[in-house]
C-alpha cells in the first residue's frame, strides 16, 4: 500500500483544513481510544487521570497529532522521517504496534466528526492510507 501523488495531495490538503484544531482532536482521539479500548490504558499507567477531560490525555493526544503532523510533511520519507519515533515506541516503550492502528481508527472518527462535509469517501481513503503507511512504517524498529 503505497501513496500515490493524489493520496499526497489529499493529505496535505485535508491537513491544512484540520491544522488549526489538531491539538484538540489528538485529545478527543486518544480519549476516545481509551474508552472505547481499555486494554490500550496499560501504557498510560503514569497518568493520574485517564479521563476524557484530562489535562494529561489532552496533552499526550495533542503530541500525537502533531506527530502525525510532522509525518504530513516528511510523506515523502515516512520511513526515514519516522524513524526516531518508531525507535523510541519500539525499544524505549516497547508498545505494541496493534496499538497504532487503534489510535489512527479513533483519529479517522475524530476527522469526520470535526469535518463533516470535508471527510468525503476521497479523502476518507487517502487518510485512511496514510495513517496506515504511517503504522507500517512505525513497526520498522520492530523487526
Amino acid at each position: 500500500m503505497s501513496l500515490n501523488a493524489t493520496d499526497k495531495s489529499v493529505v496535505a490538503g485535508f491537513w491544512k483544513k484540520m491544522a488549526p484544531k489538531a491539538a484538540e482532536m489528538g485529545g478527543d482521539s486518544l480519549a476516545r481510544m481509551l474508552a472505547a479500548y481499555p486494554q490500550t490504558k496499560i501504557y498510560f499507567t503514569h497518568f493520574t487521570d485517564l479521563g476524557p477531560n484530562s489535562a494529561q490525555v489532552k496533552k499526550h493526544g495533542a503530541n500525537m497529532m502533531n506527530a502525525v503532523g510532522d509525518a504530513v510533511s516528511k510523506i515523502d520519507d515516512l520511513v526515514g522521517g519516522l524513524a526516531e519515533l518508531g525507535e523510541l515506541h519500539a525499544l524505549k516503550l516497547r508498545l505494541d504496534p496493534a496499538n497504532h492502528k487503534t489510535l489512527f481508527h479513533n483519529m479517522m472518527l475524530v476527522m469526520a466528526v470535526y469535518f463533516p462535509a470535508d471527510f468525503t469517501p476521497e479523502v476518507h481513503v487517502s487518510m485512511d492510507k496514510f495513517l496506515q503507511q504511517i503504522a507500517l512504517d512505525m513497526s520498522e524498529k520492530y523487526r
